[in-house]
């Protein structure tokens, strides 16, 4: 059966469930019950029902319609995915298009009821859908899963061990960080906090899992009260060390089975504390049921793990040396022997995969390689397939999304190559997608700008192109966690549902500007930065950036012609450290030529 014709089965049999439990739509978002960003196959309901396999949207399905809301970074590959299968794709943020809520307003009828899993949806999801539904006469259900009674052959949950990180890894102790807790959520009014997001728990008790491809997060819920803490993690997850551990540091270990059964029992003494982005709109219910007082806001452990620590720095700056090395020599490779060897986008991938792994501390990717080369590469997160994988040849732009799991950080970094010659206009975009790349890595700002301050700088270079790359320029790095992490950004659109957050310095931000032509290639150049410290005078406190990643730009794709004096010397100066960098690195004379020639002075 072909892919198309399957999903449409899909569809047929959901509309079918939907009757038989006299509703009219259903909800299906990219999320699991901790609205994780990045999720286990499990959970992975919308693209089961749509095909579409990015890792941001929501799908509508109505008795008569179904509808895909994305953004600007799977446009290109949404189109491709939902092909003949009857969805429409919604454009988010696209002039004139409806978002769902407004598409709610308008398509719906009274009497109307949209069903949903209310631990598939955040807290402020809920609320939300809620108050349009009612403002229409409709309604909200979400005690029923219609997916699980479709879905042949679920893929299991995942309930890997837990690792209980050594002293040398963490920045700072458990103790520490929960007394720090504890005293923030008590300047907001609370006694006690429930909390739902991955990271922000294996970061405050210094754990890791695996629960989730390339992200080192353990399914799990963490109560604190005035009086205790409780983990619920899964049974099957447990092993001496971490029970030991728990019992050394006063950690009461429950079983993630059993927390929703137990939530309506907990006893505050006062308000508690969640994070309406990351707790699930059921378990938010649960509490509003069992009357206890609830205070929404960010998450302190967000905020706090944004801000590396001295200790978790210097091994972050260690561990990007060695990853900008591997990347770099996998470049080499590229660019003299892809197209002899008559390689593909997949087999390159795993090749610079392999390379990764032989890294001292290396425990995963912090995300699915993106090896793309040519019209592949205008989809932001294109996964190349072993079959049908582009063959490497002239005339055309290959781009590499990639980084790893380290002991000791977390890495991302982007480089697109010119292989052979490419068009005076490709040259153009590369040279310009490289100034805007420069111009925001040597931002000097005052303390309280956020992304949105910066944004420009990267933006401007193609906004003067009359061009745009439809997502934000910058996101957070975890440390030995999620690949994306907030609670900053750097975009320039601010939407109704988030803020903007200021730079600190101990912050991580990506650096990653770049042009999307469909059908004919994409760019993107990727550097990761450390915010740091400047000086501080009667004007106020001036931060800036450092670079962590050291990696060649490609100047076989630059033209010195589009750049402004300022940006050629800031491309020197970038070179000339990359240079002093990664020579001690190199392991032939072969090696360090090839490095010479590739950040030599323009």
């Amino acid at each position: 059966m072909e892919k198309y014709e399957m999903i449409r089965d899909r569809l047929y049999k959901l509309r079918k469930l939907l009757k038989e439990n006299e509703a009219q739509w259903y909800l299906c978002d990219t999320a699991d019950p901790h609205n994780s960003e990045y999720i286990n196959p499990h959970y992975r309901e919308r693209e089961y029902l749509s095909g579409f396999t990015g890792s941001a949207g929501s799908l509508l399905v109505g008795l008569e319609g179904a509808y895909l809301w994305t953004d600007g970074r799977y446009f290109v590959q949404a189109e491709e995915e939902l092909l003949d299968t009857g969805i429409i794709l919604m454009r988010e943020d696209d002039a004139g298009v409806l978002n769902i809520y407004e598409f709610i307003e308008e398509q719906f009828a009274s009497g109307d009821i949209l069903l949903a899993d209310g631990r598939l949806i955040s807290c402020k999801r809920g609320r939300k859908l809620r108050k349009v539904l009612k403002s229409i006469g409709a309604g909200l259900k979400i005690g029923k899963n219609l997916v699980d009674k479709i879905w042949e052959d679920r893929p299991q949950d995942s309930s890997a061990e837990i690792r209980v990180l050594p002293a040398e890894l963490y920045g700072q102790d458990y103790s520490e960080k929960l007394s720090d807790f504890r005293d923030s959520i008590a300047m907001k009014g609370a006694v006690g906090a429930v909390i739902s997001g991955l990271d922000e728990q294996m970061w405050l008790f210094n754990l890791r899992g695996s629960d989730i491809s390339c992200n080192p997060v353990a399914y799990a819920y963490t109560v604190v009260t005035d009086i205790g803490v409780s983990l619920y993690i899964k049974e099957r997850a447990l092993d001496d060390e971490l029970c030991r551990y728990a019992r050394e540091k006063d950690i009461t270990l429950k079983a993630y089975e059993d927390f929703y059964k137990d939530l309506p029992l907990l006893c505050f003494n006062g308000s508690v504390l969640i994070d309406p982005d990351k707790t699930n709109y059921l378990l938010c219910r649960l509490l509003e049921k069992s009357g206890v007082d609830i205070i929404e806001c960010r998450s302190p452990l967000d905020e706090a793990k944004a801000v590396k620590t001295p200790k978790e720095i210097a091994l972050i700056r260690d561990v990007y040396l060695k990853d900008s090395a591997v990347l770099t020599r996998f470049l080499k490779y590229v660019k003299e022997k892809a197209v002899s060897d008559k390689t593909d986008e997949y087999t390159l991938a795993l090749r610079l995969d392999s390379m990764r792994a032989q890294i001292k501390g290396f425990t995963d990717l912090s995300f699915a390689t993106i090896s793309a080369f040519g019209p592949d590469a205008a989809m932001m997160h294109y996964e190349a397939g072993e079959e049908g994988s582009a063959k490497i040849c002239e005339g055309n732009f290959y781009l590499v999304d990639s980084g790893g799991q380290y002991d000791g950080g977390t890495t991302d970094v982007t480089r697109t190559l010119a292989i052979g010659g490419v068009s005076d206009t490709a040259k153009k975009h590369f040279t310009r997608v490289a100034a805007g790349m420069l111009a925001l890595q040597n931002a000097v700002f005052l303390k309280g700008c956020g992304g949105r301050n910066l944004d420009i700088l990267a933006r401007e270079p193609l906004w003067e192109l009359d061009i745009d790359y439809k997502c934000g320029t910058g996101h957070g790095i975890g440390y030995m966690l999620n690949v994306h992490e907030g609670p900053a950004a750097v975009r320039w659109r601010m939407k109704p549902e988030s803020s903007d957050y200021p730079l600190e310095p101990g912050m991580l931000m990506s650096d990653e500007p770049g042009v999307y032509i469909a059908g004919k290639y994409g760019i993107r150049i990727e550097n990761i930065l450390l915010c740091i410290h400047k000086t501080e005078n009667s004007d106020g406190e001036f931060l800036a950036f450092e670079p962590l990643t050291y990696v060649p730009i490609d100047l076989d794709a630059i033209d010195p012609g589009y750049l402004e004096p300022k940006e050629l010397r800031w491309l020197n100066e970038y070179h000339s450290k990359v240079r002093d960098k990664l020579m001690p690195f190199m392991e032939s004379d072969e090696e360090r030529a090839w490095l010479e020639k590739a950040t030599r002075a323009l």
